[in-house]
C-alpha cells in the first residue's frame, strides 16, 4: 500500500506559506520545504524564508540547512527530502511538501533516476567558461542538440543548460526524452497534488509590494555581508533571484535602481514561468483563490475533501 504524499504549490507571492501551515495544523503533517534557496543559512530576506515565530509549532524540514558555500541541487534535494519523509512517517504524520521548485517536487514524486547522468566538474567548468566569455552560446548549443530542451529553459538558467548539455554528453541522449521517461514513471506515493494560484494582476501586485519590503528589511546589507564573506557569483546561492541582481550593483554593473526594476521584471517572469510549469505537470490540482472568496478557510475545505477522497487523511 502506497504511503501518503501531500504537495501545496504555487507561483511566488501567492500566499503558499500561511496557507501550508494551517493545512499542516488540520492533517497533522510536517512542511518539507521545496526551495531552493530557503534551504541556505543567512540568506533570509531575499528568499522571504519563513520565520521561527511564524511556523505555529509545525515541524520544518530543509530550512536553514546549509551553508551559503554549498552546491545546492536536485538530486541533493531529492535524497534529503526522501530521509526527511522517512522520518516524518516514523512519527505517524503525513509529508507536506511546500515550495514553488517544480523540478524539485517532480524528483520526489517520481522518484526520479539521476544516477545514469555522469557528472564531470572538469566539462562543467569548460561549459561555465565557455558561457562567461560568451553569454548566451550554451544556449544556442543546446538549441542545435535538443531543441525541445532549449525551449523549455531559459537562456538564464545555465545551471539546468550546463546539466542538459552534460547529459547529451556523457549518454549520446537527449535531456528531454530522459525527462519524458521521468515525469511518466509512476509515482511511489499516495499522493495530492495542490498549486495555489491567483490573477495575474493580483499576484503581479503582491510580487512588487514583497520586493519593497524586502529592500526596506536590509536586502542591500543581507547581500553585502555575503559578498564580504567571500561569496560571488560562480556561487549557486547567489545566483538566485535578488541576489545576483544586487550583486551586479555591488558590482558597480548596474545602479541601485536598475538592480531593483531587474529584480521585479525578473520575479514576475519566474512566477510566469513556474505556473507554466505547473500547469504541464500531470495530476496537478489548480486551486484558485478568487473561486474561493479569498477565504482560506474554503480552501482548506475543498483540500482536505480532495485528501479524504484519495484515502490520504
Amino acid at each position: 500500500m502506497k504511503k501518503p504524499l501531500v504537495i501545496l504549490t504555487g507561483p511566488t507571492a501567492v500566499g503558499k506559506t500561511a496557507l501550508s501551515i494551517e493545512l499542516a495544523k488540520k492533517i497533522n503533517a510536517s512542511i518539507i520545504s521545496a526551495d531552493s534557496m530557503q534551504v541556505y543559512k543567512e540568506m533570509n530576506i531575499g528568499t522571504d524564508k519563513i520565520k521561527p515565530e511564524n511556523m505555529g509549532g509545525i515541524k520544518h524540514y530543509l530550512v536553514d540547512e546549509y551553508e551559503p558555500e554549498f552546491n545546492f541541487s536536485v538530486s541533493v534535494f531529492k535524497d534529503r527530502a526522501n530521509e526527511c519523509i522517512e522520518e516524518i512517517y516514523s512519527e505517524g504524520k503525513i509529508p507536506l511538501i511546500v515550495g514553488g521548485t517544480g523540478f524539485y517536487i517532480q524528483a520526489v514524486l517520481k522518484n526520479v533516476d539521476f544516477t545514469e547522468t555522469n557528472e564531470s566538474l572538469e566539462y562543467r567548468a569548460y561549459l561555465q567558461k565557455l558561457e562567461d566569455n560568451e553569454k548566451g552560446c550554451l544556449h544556442n548549443m543546446l538549441k542545435k542538440i535538443d531543441e525541445e530542451a532549449a525551449v523549455s529553459i531559459h537562456p538564464n538558467n545555465v545551471k539546468r543548460i550546463i546539466r542538459a548539455l552534460e547529459y547529451n554528453h556523457f549518454t549520446g541522449q537527449l535531456i528531454s526524452e530522459h525527462n519524458k521517461r521521468e515525469k511518466d514513471r509512476e509515482s511511489p506515493y499516495n499522493y495530492a497534488y495542490f498549486c495555489l494560484n491567483d490573477e495575474r494582476h493580483l499576484l503581479y501586485e503582491r510580487i512588487e509590494k514583497r520586493i519593497d519590503e524586502m529592500i526596506e528589511e536590509g536586502l542591500v546589507e543581507e547581500v553585502k555581508a555575503l559578498k564580504n564573506r567571500g561569496l560571488n557569483k560562480e556561487f549557486t546561492s547567489m545566483k538566485g533571484l535578488g541576489y545576483k541582481e544586487i550583486l551586479d550593483y555591488l558590482d558597480g554593473e548596474t545602479t541601485l535602481e536598475e538592480a531593483f526594476i531587474l529584480l521585479k521584471k525578473s520575479t514576475r517572469h519566474f512566477a510566469k514561468r513556474q505556473l507554466t510549469w505547473f500547469n504541464h505537470e500531470k495530476d496537478v490540482i489548480m486551486v484558485n483563490k478568487n473561486e474561493y472568496n479569498y477565504d482560506n478557510n474554503k480552501i482548506l475545505e475543498y483540500i482536505t475533501g480532495i485528501l479524504k477522497e484519495k484515502n490520504i487523511i
